[in-house]
């Protein structure tokens, strides 16, 4: 029987760092501070200009520069989303092989529609993504279960049908909240909700290439 595999995007099907990490040291560059290495910055990538600009410029919401340098940050990220981001290796044959073994397959971001849909497009996955929930598709981003169950209306499953792939504590969160089970991809940037195995997913994937058998182990029968 037919099932909607959901991902992640940031950390779980594309490496994303590297432009998010030139958006925020380029920032830094303005300031007269020199690069920081891109490995500092990938494990807050999936926290978008939030974890960005705390790590490269110690900045925090509360601060009152920083709706302002978040706003340049975005604009430059959004002018350069596209130079160095690629899918993890092995990413596009997953694709492939679960649309030949009858299942379709979504993904479900907390970045934001016109931030994501450019890099999307820009990597050939717009042909076969059955849904595509960004975080501002629904009024709650994860880990609030509403992303993942739109997602799945859209793609016509049930969420019973749906399993949900994600790099961060808060992409289980969300699967369980959805009524879903949930793979860690304890290959992605992990973010700071503390050790994969604390996060209860149903499996782990630490490389891509064990992404498909933890799929396979939970498709609904």
């Amino acid at each position: 029987m037919r099932a909607l595999v959901l991902f992640d995007f940031d950390g779980t099907l594309a490496d994303t760092a590297p432009d998010l990490a030139a958006s925020a040291n380029a920032q830094r560059a303005l300031r007269g501070m020199g690069p920081l290495p891109v490995d500092m910055l990938r494990p807050v990538a999936s926290q978008g200009a939030r974890g960005m600009l705390r790590v490269a410029l110690d900045l925090l919401p509360e601060h009152p520069d920083y709706e302002a340098v978040r706003r340049q940050f975005l604009d430059h990220y959004a002018a350069n989303s596209t130079v160095h981001s690629r899918l993890f290796p092995g990413i596009a044959d997953l694709l492939d092989r679960i649309r030949t073994q009858g299942h379709a397959w979504g993904i479900v971001t907390n970045k934001a529609t016109h931030l994501t849909r450019p890099i999307v497009e820009h990597l050939g996955l717009t042909r076969h993504c059955a849904a595509l929930v960004c975080g501002d598709t629904t009024p709650h981003a994860k880990p609030h279960p509403a992303p993942l169950l739109h997602a799945a209306r859209e793609a016509g499953f049930g969420a019973d049908r749906c399993l949900y792939i994600g790099d961060d504590l808060r992409d289980v969160q969300a699967a369980h909240a959805a009524g879903m089970p949930a793979i860690a991809a304890a290959y992605g940037y992990l973010g700071d909700g503390g050790a994969v195995d604390t996060w209860q997913a149903e499996a782990r994937a630490d490389d891509v290439a064990g992404l498909w058998p933890a799929i396979a182990a939970l498709l609904p029968k």
